[in-house]
């Protein structure tokens, strides 16, 4: 009763340890070690504290934002005239530049944080020494945490040319070797079957939009070394009425119509085999969509393939509930067992399956 009323109030309110375990991204069992008062040193963080679970919470924004936007800043932006000048005029002048900034330092943060956090060793205890602390963060995560928070921007600051920008673009994809830590904590919620069926969905989605970011950067590196012009991106110009000058850089289709085409062009042969109206035509094109169809056959065997087994669990869950209500209205009626104790009995199995069953 300690144990339950220390976890969930007893007058009904939600506590700190409730709230801490709803947003915790860790384990989902309440260890023992949390029901006792652990002795850390000043300025030694616990990692089932409120502030590190918000913290955590922060930091996964932060990674789905560089997931998203750093492929698409390095494929799109970084080779566009007009955003090259922004971002060389500063952080006045592109709001990229100041949210790749505010990034940077919080992951640099997030570096210092995880040197003062606790963790629990193999024996269940919490460990707050802080010699011990970055030995075991040095042995596991820092090698990806520091990669991930290397300020590539500031560090070629100056360069504008074409290789640098180019380069400047592949060195901040090492941002993403952040998704590999954030994918191990969400491991906790693959019990949950539509958590699992929305995380699937925004994987698919993921793929699809880097697949179209290195679609756009292959047909945009080789587009000015081609002597007939069959890219697929002089297609969409001629499709669009916006022909590609030499003379004019900022001739063409626009950042929209061409990010629109390529994630269209990439949904369209993960899922089927395409349509034909966006389709490749040189060699490199051809060879990157043959990669597109080979991960989209294997996306639909280990994504969509799970997808009916998650639903038949959900139905299962379900129809498991409606049963046992059955069997206890079934085992009510032949004992004849009074009005106020059989409310109690159904509002108790209801109780154990919607909160403790799930």
């Amino acid at each position: 009763g300690t144990l339950l009323c220390h976890t969930f109030s007893c007058t009904g309110t939600i506590t700190p340890v409730k709230f801490v375990r709803v947003l915790s991204l860790g384990a989902d069992v309440l260890p023992e070690y949390k029901l006792q008062t652990p002795r850390i040193n000043k300025f030694t963080i616990l990692h089932y504290s409120p502030f590190k679970a918000v913290w955590d919470w922060l930091i996964l924004l932060l990674v789905i934002y560089t997931a998203i936007f750093t492929p698409y800043s390095a494929a799109f932006l970084l080779n566009d005239s007009e955003e090259r000048k922004r971002r060389e005029c500063g952080y006045s002048c592109s709001p990229l530049n100041v949210v790749d900034l505010i990034v940077d330092i919080m992951f640099i943060i997030d570096i210092l944080i995880n040197f003062r956090t606790t963790y629990v060793n193999q024996n269940e205890e919490v460990v707050s020494d802080p010699a011990k602390i970055a030995i075991h963060y040095f042995k596991g995560w820092f090698l990806i945490d520091m990669v991930a928070a290397i300020p590539f921007d500031l560090l070629i600051f100056g360069s504008g040319s074409e290789e640098t920008t180019t380069l400047i673009g592949l060195l901040k994809t090492a941002r993403l070797l952040r998704l590999v830590r954030v994918a191990r904590k969400l491991d906790r919620y693959s019990e949950y079957g539509a958590a699992v069926l929305m995380l699937l969905m925004c994987i698919f989605a993921l793929i699809a939009h880097w697949l179209a970011c290195i679609w756009y950067a292959i047909g945009n590196v080789e587009r000015p070394y081609l002597a007939h012009k069959i890219g697929w991106l002089d297609s969409l110009g001629e499709q669009l009425g916006k022909h590609y000058n030499k003379s004019d850089a900022s001739s063409g289709p626009s950042i929209k119509d061409k990010y629109v085409t390529a994630l269209y062009f990439t949904f369209s042969s993960l899922t089927s085999v395409g349509f034909g109206n966006v389709s490749p035509n040189t060699n490199s094109e051809k060879i990157f969509s043959i990669c597109v169809m080979l991960i989209g056959s294997l996306m639909y065997a280990s994504i969509f393939g799970n997808v009916s087994a998650i639903i038949q669990r959900l139905y299962s869950g379900t129809a498991r509930y409606h049963m046992q209500m059955l069997r206890v209205k079934e085992f009510i009626r032949f004992h004849q067992i009074p009005n106020p104790l059989r409310q109690r009995l159904e509002e108790y199995f209801q109780h154990a399956h919607y909160k403790l069953g799930i």
